[in-house]
């Protein structure tokens, strides 16, 4: 049953508008996260690694199912000012305080909640719950990966005011799709502890507003050497005819970024791979040999049946923000 949960998650992600990082790259992402950590970890992350790859598109999926899970992959934070907006406070309460929990959820909180996941997954390591820490493990990662793209610090996320739409899956996901197998260096090191979670991520985000300008910039500026019969083509996928940006646009624009897409996407990978390690330290390091003879529950199965079924039922519609 399990490898059936496994098939219907991948073929959804083929049939349905994928977000944020976009299938290909949030699963390699988490994917590759799992080879940085220590052998403690690997005992048990290792023979899950398949269930940590394909869960990782699980946040993105409840977005056809509930509201409040759109904020959790985004902030727009040049709504709080200039760079590097002091106005906003890093902590959850201060920042309640100031601005409401209303406007924040309206602009996105991200960083925020990847500090309440992490805590939860630290949570789970400590009661040696499998199930938990699992399914925690592959959605912190797709929290920490989106604070990595750049449209995602942006309130002009997908290039709707500047008459961009559609760049928003052109950097996270054309890009890493045509470019990351063959081109990029995902040879990253190992997992390190994070003393200060907060700190990190905001870090990341801070990054991300910093490239948003360039990553709208030049878009606009390739735009002008190429007509739309250039800088779109038809290619066949998954056995359908899309309209998508030509390879020979993408290409340019990805030497224009400079390897923007690349460095996020490694940079994820260890950002990822080091909040799971920090996790389990900050649990006691819990010895999870007797986790790797476990298995998902049917209650889980069923959990993430129907988590699919809301996906499936959404008939590519999410609840909130396009992007």
């Amino acid at each position: 049953m399990y490898k059936r949960i496994i098939l219907t998650i991948a073929f959804l992600g083929i049939v349905h508008t994928c977000f944020c990082w976009g299938f290909f790259a949030h699963r390699k992402i988490n994917q590759l996260a799992v080879y940085l950590l220590p052998p403690e970890m690997l005992v048990l992350f290792k023979p899950n690694q398949d269930f940590i790859t394909e869960h990782a598109t699980a946040p993105d999926q409840r977005r056809y199912a509930i509201a409040e899970e759109g904020p959790r992959h985004y902030i727009d934070i040049d709504h709080y000012g200039k760079y590097p907006f002091p106005e906003l406070p890093r902590k959850w309460d201060d920042a309640v305080a100031k601005y409401g929990r209303d406007t924040l959820m309206t602009y996105g909180i991200v960083p925020w909640h990847v500090q309440v996941v992490l805590g939860r997954l630290t949570s789970a390591f400590r009661e040696k719950n499998f199930s938990r820490i699992l399914v925690l493990s592959a959605e912190l990662g797709h929290y920490i990966a989106d604070a990595h793209v750049p449209l995602h610090a942006s309130s002009n996320h997908n290039g709707q005011l500047t008459d961009q739409k559609g760049i928003h899956a052109f950097w996270e996901s054309r890009i890493p799709e045509l470019s990351a197998e063959k081109n990029y260096d995902f040879f990253i090191g190992k997992a390190e502890y994070i003393k200060d979670p907060g700190a990190f991520i905001w870090a990341r985000v801070l990054e991300s507003a910093a490239e948003s300008d360039s990553v709208l910039l030049f878009e606009r500026e390739l735009n002008k050497k190429y007509s739309p019969d250039q800088k779109y083509s038809f290619e066949q996928r998954n056995d359908e005819i899309i309209r998508q940006y030509s390879s020979a646009y993408t290409k340019d624009y990805e030497k224009m970024l400079n390897g923007m897409v690349e460095r996020r996407m490694r940079q994820s990978i260890f950002a990822v791979a080091s909040f799971w390690y920090t996790a389990w330290v900050n649990a006691g390091q819990p010895d999870l040999k007797p986790l790797t003879k476990q298995k998902f529950s049917e209650k889980d199965l069923k959990e993430f049946e129907e988590l699919n079924q809301k996906w499936k039922n959404g008939s590519g519609k999410i609840i909130g923000r396009e992007e």
